[in-house]
């Protein structure tokens, strides 16, 4: 288990650090509003820390669903001798899935949140896709609190098959190591990123990147599979 353990850590992170620095939502609007409401930096990182750490924990709330899944498996003795593999087809499953509807996706060219940064400071977000050249009129303004229930109710489903491995090898302590990692990684990444812009870090453009996230997941995903089932990872 601690070599299928590793190998589930290593995507977690390559995914939580992927997910976050292609998405300015995940620090772009904690500058700007703490530019609005003349925060020091030491506020700004502290709701960073509060929205990432929701952001996580619905992801956990769903995984669960994965988890419980991967509990009831492991209670059917017929099952003891290939549920490990079970749970390792389960991840290469989801991966190749999930992998054909990030491309499908961005096929389709997939509404998704959007913000708008003013010179002033001030924050909205909407809804559109990459054909929308009209201005939104259905934009919201982005306060603290907004932008937490945006991070609540947004959370990244990638942990669901990597916690159902550890469910179905009956190891608790290794599905919160995986959460542990997953939220430290997430959370410090965008406070990392966030204190970079913040004393004028010109960082990278990435929004080219962001609506690749979800294909480029599900194949780290698959690939983690792949490892598991055919080359004895």
């Amino acid at each position: 288990m601690e070599t299928e353990l590793s190998i589930l850590l290593v995507t977690a992170v390559s995914v939580s650090v992927l997910h976050t620095v292609s998405g300015p939502d995940h620090y772009i609007p904690f500058i700007a509003i703490g530019k609005t409401k003349g925060w020091k930096l030491p506020k700004i990182v502290m709701w960073t820390i509060i929205c990432g750490t929701a952001h996580v924990m619905a992801s956990v709330l769903i995984a669960s669903g994965g988890a419980a899944l991967g509990f009831s498996l492991s209670k059917i003795d017929g099952l003891n001798e290939i549920r490990g593999g079970l749970a390792s087809w389960a991840i290469l499953i989801f991966g190749l899935l999930y992998f054909l509807y990030g491309l499908y996706g961005v096929y389709k060219e997939k509404r998704h949140k959007h913000f708008d940064v003013y010179d002033d400071g001030s924050v909205y977000v909407f809804e559109h896709d990459h054909k929308q050249m009209t201005y939104p009129s259905n934009r919201k303004k982005v306060t603290p609190w907004v932008l937490f229930l945006i991070f609540l109710l947004g959370p990244c489903e990638v942990l669901f098959p990597l916690l159902t491995y550890p469910a179905v090898e009956q190891s608790t302590l290794n599905m919160f190591i995986l959460i542990a990692t997953f939220l430290f990684t997430t959370v410090s990444t965008m406070v990392l990123v966030v204190i970079l812009i913040y004393y004028g870090f010109n960082f990278i453009k990435t929004e080219w990147l962001e609506k690749y996230v979800t294909p480029i997941s599900g194949l780290s995903i698959a690939l983690c599979g792949v490892g598991m089932v055919f080359l004895g990872w």
